[in-house]
């Protein structure tokens, strides 16, 4: 049996496949690959940040007025005929020197024998004061000195690294706590000083017999400025009409109203940042006092609201306030809470599910699921407590395409 011929080269060359006639099979699979790499899903973009620990601090935002801490209205001791006062708000006055008002008693001063026990009894009483105030002065001065070679001594021992800044800063307070009440106490010693002259001169004048002929002088109790005349014209005023108001306008404080439920957490030495008050850096200033009686307030949406009067003292010098007055409006920051090395994340990476707060964080290209125990917040930046790590990254304001496990490529907005 005669074996099969090879075929030859001719019939090779027309049975071999040539590159034209793989051309439809290319491209029908490179179609195929096209299509599943189209309707293959995408990573979702999402707005990326990562945990980090920094500064946290937690404030309370109201408005605020500032007032003079020591202030005196200065009244008509005695009924007569007023003469015009002339001074203006904003003049300067010395004590002893400067002359308010001048009545024209008229005799309403001459004192008949029960009239003169009560002067007599009134001169007593403003000795009493006097004392009293002098005392109040001599104890403050003697707490502002014990108080200011604590914080002399504590601030070498803070410049050492051996004390800690929440110490120091207590140490500050007390200080400037004390050094407050002295010029208070001896506004008070000035005030009675003036209270008991007052009452000397109507006893006297009283005695006397010269009531009728001779005016009535009333001088300024203080050192400072007049900050309201309030009867200007001349006219007949009773005993205890208030004529004028002074005071030192540079020694101010500041009344901030806020919410009862914010005025719980504030603490006396918390700091405060006054903000739009006409100058173009805020001012620093520390409480010194949260009343402890609330009031009802209505408020603009006619809700009932109780508050409370925060009251804090400034820390920096007049002379970066030299046009700041009495009644003036500011905006104040009250910090409630601080902590300089928080773990932290901005607060819209996390959401609440029921009653448990959550978190998405991207982990090998998918956003997972994760429990979170956060702490506190100031509506930018919140405290984690547990469920997330420093290093990791969250995701922020997570929309419904988000989903535990759905590929996610995340685009840092930390440094915004």
């Amino acid at each position: 049996m005669n074996p099969t011929p090879p075929p030859s080269p001719a019939a090779k060359k027309k049975t071999a496949p040539t590159w034209r006639g793989r051309l439809p099979l290319a491209g029908g699979v490179l179609l195929v690959g096209l299509i599943v790499v189209g309707l293959w899903p995408r990573p979702v973009p999402v707005e990326a940040a990562t945990v980090a620990r920094g500064p946290l601090v937690v404030t309370v935002e109201e408005e605020g007025m500032t007032r003079v801490k020591n202030r005196y209205v200065v009244s008509a001791p005695v009924a007569g005929q007023l003469r015009r006062i002339d001074w203006k708000a904003g003049a300067p006055v010395e004590a002893g020197q400067t002359v308010i008002a001048v009545l024209e008693t008229g005799g309403a001063d001459f004192l008949d024998a029960r009239s003169q026990a009560q002067a007599e009894a009134r001169v007593r009483a403003a000795e009493a004061a006097r004392e009293a105030a002098r005392a109040q002065r001599e104890r403050a001065a003697a707490a502002a000195k014990m108080f200011t070679t604590d914080l002399e001594r504590l601030r070498e021992l803070f410049a050492k690294k051996v004390l800690s800044q929440q110490e120091f800063d207590a140490a500050q307070m007390r200080a400037d706590t004390a050094a407050q009440e002295t010029r208070a106490a001896e506004f008070a010693l000035k005030v009675a000083e003036f209270e008991h002259e007052q009452a000397r001169a109507l006893l006297m004048r009283g005695r006397s017999g010269a009531s009728g002929a001779e005016p009535l002088i009333i001088t300024s109790p203080v050192n400072g400025k007049l900050l309201r005349v309030m009867q200007e014209s001349e006219r007949m005023v009773p005993a205890g009409f208030p004529l004028v108001e002074v005071g030192d306008p540079t020694d101010l404080e500041v009344r901030i109203e806020m919410l009862s439920r914010d005025g719980v957490a504030v603490r006396p030495g918390a700091r405060v940042a006054l903000e739009r008050w006409g100058g173009a850096q805020p001012l620093q200033a520390r409480v010194r006092l949260v009343e402890p009686s609330a009031f009802t307030k209505i408020s603009a949406l006619g809700v009932e609201e109780q508050r409370v009067y925060v009251i804090a003292d400034f820390v920096d010098p007049v002379e970066q306030r030299p046009t700041l007055g009495d009644s003036y409006r500011v905006e104040a920051r009250v910090v409630v809470w601080e902590n300089a090395s928080a773990l932290r994340v901005p607060a819209g990476a996390l959401f609440q599910r029921g009653l448990a707060w959550q978190a998405y964080v991207i982990a090998g290209g998918r956003a997972r699921l994760r429990a979170v125990q956060p702490g506190r917040s100031n509506g930018v930046e919140t405290e984690v407590l547990d469920g997330l790590k420093e290093g990791d990254r969250v995701i922020v304001y997570p929309g419904d395409k988000v989903a535990d496990g759905t590929r996610v490529t995340g685009i840092d907005v930390s440094g915004r």
